[in-house]
Parts: C-alpha cells; structure tokens; sequence
C-alpha cells in the first residue's frame, strides 16, 4: 500500500486580522467562534475586533532596566495604531539583559529570537511593532522578523542620558570599564567607586556610547526597518514616544495593505549599507555577528573580506566613545543617522526601500543640517582614516577575526609579543592577578574556551583586564586575542572572535605560553610563529574540553548540538533561511 503523502495544513492567503492563523479543531468556523468568544471576556466589540490586527511585543521586565520605557512606548504605538483605524494587541516575549543573564545574554540571543518568531507566527496579526534595545534583543528581534517574514517595524528603547561625576561626564559601559581598571589598579577609592555606580547608568534607556545596543540602533535605521531618527531619540525625550506614535501608526497602514515584508526591506544592498554604515560610526564588533545572523535568515551571506574591504575605503566619522568623546544624545542633536549617512551618500545604495515607504534617498535628503555641530565629522576631517573594525586572517584563525581598531591603541596595531595563556575564564580569574604570573606590558594575552561552546556563549570577556601588576604600574593597554566577544563601549588593543574557536580544535586552542604570535594590523595578519609540523604535532595531543554542566538537557543540550562560530553568526544551523531546504 502507498503511503500517503504528509500535506501541509490548509491556510487562506487572504485571511487577515483575527480570522487568520486560527487553532486547529477541524472545523473553521467553530475556531474563529471560540477565538472570538475568548476574547470578548477581555471587553472586544465585534467593531474592533473586525479591524487590523498590529501586535506589539512587550519586552519589559524588572531585571531589564534599560527597558524601562517600553510600557510607555506602548501606549504611544498603540495611540499610533489607533489614530490609523486598526486594532492594537501586546503581547510578552523573552526579555534579555547583558547584566542579568547567565552565563551570557549571547547564549540566550536565540532563545529570544525562536520565541519571538513563533509567538508572531502563531497568533493572529497583520503586522507587528518589536521593540527592543538592549544588547541582545534588537538583533533576536531582527532575526525574527527576518524568520517569520511577516509586515513589521522596528522601535528601539533608546538611549539613556549621560551622567556626571565630580565635574566630568560619564557614559555606561566605556567608562564602567575605564573607572573600573583605575579601582584595580588602586588609583581610584571605593567610595569614588560606589558614587559612580549610582551616575553611570541615570535614566531608563541603552548604553550612551557607541556600544552594541547604539550601534544596532543605528543599523535598525540603515537597513529601513525602522523609522528615521529612532535609533538615537533619547529614551527619556519626548521625541521617544512621538515616534513610538509614528510608528504604530505604521505598523497600521502596513497591516492593511500587507507590507512591506522584512524580505522586501533588508535585501543584500541594505545589508551592505548597515557595514558600511557599522564602519563610519565605528561600531560594535557585536553588531557584525548580529547582521550576520539576521542576513543567515533570509539566505544572504555576510562577506567578512567585503567587511574590511569597506572598512578601507570608509573613514570614522562620529566622535562618540569609545572611538571619541560624546554621547548619544549628542549624535542624536547633531542630526543622528541620516545626518552621517549624507557624509557618505556616495558609498551608500540610496534606492534601498525603508519601511517609512521612502527610499533611503529620500530619508538622507530629508537629514537635519546643524550649523555648528562637531559630532559628525565630514570625510575630510574624520576621526579616523579608515573604519572601525578590521578583519584579520593568518594560522592563528583561518576563518577570521575581528579587531576594533578605531578603539585601539596605534602603537600597538604591529607587534610581535609572547604568548601568556589562559586556558578558560576560570583560569584567567585564578591566575590573572597573581603577582608571581610571568608577564610583561610587551607580552600578547591569550585568552581561550571562551567562545560560543567554549564559555558557553561567547561573554563580552574579550576586553578582560590588564593583570593586577601591570595595571597598578600603570599599564594601560596590551593585546589581548580569544574567541570571546567584548563590549562594544571596551577601548584596547583587542582581537576578537577567533575562528574557529578553541573548543571546536581552533588553532587558538594550540598555542603555549612562550610562543611567539605577530599581529599586523595594516596587513590584516594574526600570525602564531610556530611551525606547521610543531601545530600537527600538538593537534594530535589535543583533547576537547569536557562537556558543560547540564548540556545534556533542554536548551543547553539544543545549543550545544547546533550553535554554529562566529563567522556564521552564532545562530543555530537549523535556523537558516525560512525558504531552504534541509
């Protein structure tokens, strides 16, 4: 007998609003019935309840301070989506902050993006409004939308307000760490140290500097799927919550006319328009594994050598930290996104559609002009010569690293150091202060098992500190190689995300203290001065780490099995392009 063929449930194109996606009992009309019998215990009229549907991701959570606006974001959307005729429904997904998720908010990225695609999947809307900031949420947001390719809008919290601290401005997180070295190395008190935690972080909103939730903001705006000027609006302005109005007002008229799909607005020329915008504002390092994974789920390869062949050609030219000296809210006031991408129009592929219905032309011609201002600098006065991140190759990561090198320190871009090596962050936690360790201000600081397997999920460990000894005779800055990632508010001399990681057989995982690595920064080189036969020979010696408590379970044992490297965004390879085959 022939088996019968597995068909897909039946499913109307034309179905909308609550008539859409409805639970499978075998008969239609009873679904919508019970559907609608439900949700009239929450006070519906059928009038409403006939209209389109916008859903609104709540992201709010006590453990989640730089989402403390969002509940007032979501009355604006819904005042937006209201003024245009349709029907607003929030709905909660998972909440991730860099500061309260262990062992990392990286390893719970995907998570996020998984629930946010299938909770946007699975109940009735016509279009969806994902706000987001911290970290790792835009970019789990991003892949969402890109996963479940349904009409949707991008609304970032925003940035939060400077603080001050005994006549100086402070800025979370590049002066977190920079105050935090000059605690360790004694130079600072504990009561400086307790004052400053209560001025570093005032307001609700995302880091201020150029740290990976700005620079993702930045990026919802070059890639167009989000309105103009919503990545920068300080999260406290009430600018914030008219464009969270503007917004959902929208996400209406997207849910009534069915697009654009996030297919239609982040194609391969946005993409390329986000590194080189990524480039100009000397961005995250972060930010490139996040465009990578969101370009993953919708079939579009990141080319790292495209990357840094950009990067060659595109000069810094925002002064924000941790590449310079302002804040956010002073980009912002110099004319935000817009305003940076008129400097480099001429790099830019300015047909790119947005989701305001204009083409990014159109966006850039409308860009604030501030008389004055000297925050966006012009291409023949940049802050650097060249962008922000280089791409390295050499024996030492055959798929690539990545250096932020408009936050290093020159002198330090070529150099030739022994290696001092630390086998994991327990190791480096142990042995990093130890007055006996055998280290030096010109030796190279090697850090592995730290990264998407090794750590788990690759923690913003790259930027760890200078040892206790050095830092306190005043050392400032060395280099430091692993496979972690690091914040993108951290300054130094930091090579990041070394692929392959060491615990999936990395060259990283190979080398011994006392050997001698060159880094190149102008030649793009990370070279371990050993020979080829001496690396075969510890290749054959080398044994995995063993296996992470309870990664035998659950999620654990879910991310340990698929997690892909670095270069591949750190997604999940089951997680691919919506539209291929496995």
């Amino acid at each position: 007998m022939a088996t019968a063929k597995r068909r897909a449930p039946a499913a109307s194109k034309k179905a909308t609003g609550l008539r859409q996606g409805l639970a499978t009992y075998g008969d239609a009309g009873f679904s919508l019935f019970l559907r609608k019998a439900f949700i009239k215990a929450a006070g519906y009229t059928d009038d409403a309840l006939d209209r389109p549907i916008v859903g609104i991701t709540n992201t709010f959570s006590d453990f989640n301070p730089c989402h403390g606006n969002v509940p007032d974001l979501i009355e604006s959307v819904k005042r937006g989506i209201l003024l245009q005729g349709a029907l607003p429904m929030v709905f909660p997904t998972i909440s991730i902050h860099e500061s309260f998720s262990h062992p990392t908010s990286m390893y719970l990225r995907n998570l996020m993006a998984m629930d946010t695609e299938e909770m946007v999947r699975a109940q009735p809307m016509d279009s969806v409004v994902m706000i987001g900031g911290c970290d790792k949420t835009l970019p789990a947001q991003l892949m969402a939308a890109a996963s479940a390719d349904r009409p949707a809008i991008v609304l970032p919290v925003g940035p939060m307000l400077v603080g001050h601290f005994k006549g100086e401005v402070l800025g979370a997180c590049t002066d977190c760490r920079r105050l935090w070295g000059q605690y360790r190395a004694g130079t600072f008190s504990e009561q400086d140290i307790q004052q400053v935690s209560e001025r570093l972080a005032p307001t609700k909103g995302t880091c201020m500097v150029m740290g990976t939730a700005s620079t993702m903001g930045c990026m919802v705006e070059t890639l167009g799927i989000g309105l103009p000027g919503s990545g920068s609006i300080p999260a406290t302005h009430s600018d914030r919550l008219r464009i969270a109005e503007a917004t959902g007002k929208r996400a209406a008229e997207m849910a009534k006319s069915g697009g654009p799909k996030p297919s239609e607005i982040m194609t391969k020329a946005a993409f390329r328009n986000a590194l080189t915008v990524m480039q100009a504002i000397g961005g995250s390092t972060n930010a490139l594994v996040h465009l990578t994974a969101v370009a993953r789920r919708l079939g579009i390869q990141i080319d790292l050598e495209e990357f840094d062949t950009i990067g060659q050609n595109v000069p810094v030219l925002v002064d924000l930290k941790p590449s310079g000296d302002h804040y956010m809210e002073h980009f912002h006031w110099a004319g935000g996104n817009p305003r940076l991408m008129k400097e480099i129009r001429s790099k830019l592929d300015e047909t790119a559609m947005t989701v305001s219905g204009r083409t990014l032309k159109q966006v850039i011609d409308k860009a604030e002009l501030v008389p004055g201002q000297t925050v966006i600098r012009s291409a023949k006065n940049p802050i650097k010569p060249t962008g922000g991140m280089a791409v390295l190759r050499g024996n030492l990561a055959p798929r690539g690293a990545v250096i932020k090198h408009s936050a290093a320190s020159p002198a330090l871009l070529t150099h030739t150091g022994r290696a001092v090596v630390f086998d994991s962050l327990e190791d480096l936690a142990l042995r990093g202060d130890d007055p006996k360790l055998d280290v030096t201000a010109d030796d190279i600081l090697v850090l592995r098992n730290a990264g998407a397997k090794g750590a788990p999920g690759m923690p913003e460990a790259g930027s760890f500190p200078i040892p206790m000894k050095l830092a306190r005779a005043g050392v400032k800055d060395m280099i430091r190689i692993s496979d972690a990632r690091m914040s993108g508010t951290a300054f130094g001399t930091i090579v990041l995300h070394v692929s392959p990681e060491a615990a999936n057989g990395g060259p990283l995982a190979l080398v011994k203290n006392g050997d001698r690595i060159t880094l190149d920064v102008p030649k793009r080189r990370l070279e371990l001065l050993v020979s080829a036969a001496e690396l075969a020979k510890r290749r054959k010696a080398w044994k995995a780490p063993p296996p992470y408590p309870g990664s035998h379970r659950g999620y654990a044992s879910l991310y340990f099995d698929t997690v892909l490297e670095a270069d591949e965004g750190v997604d999940f390879d089951f997680l691919g392009s919506a539209g291929a085959k496995r």
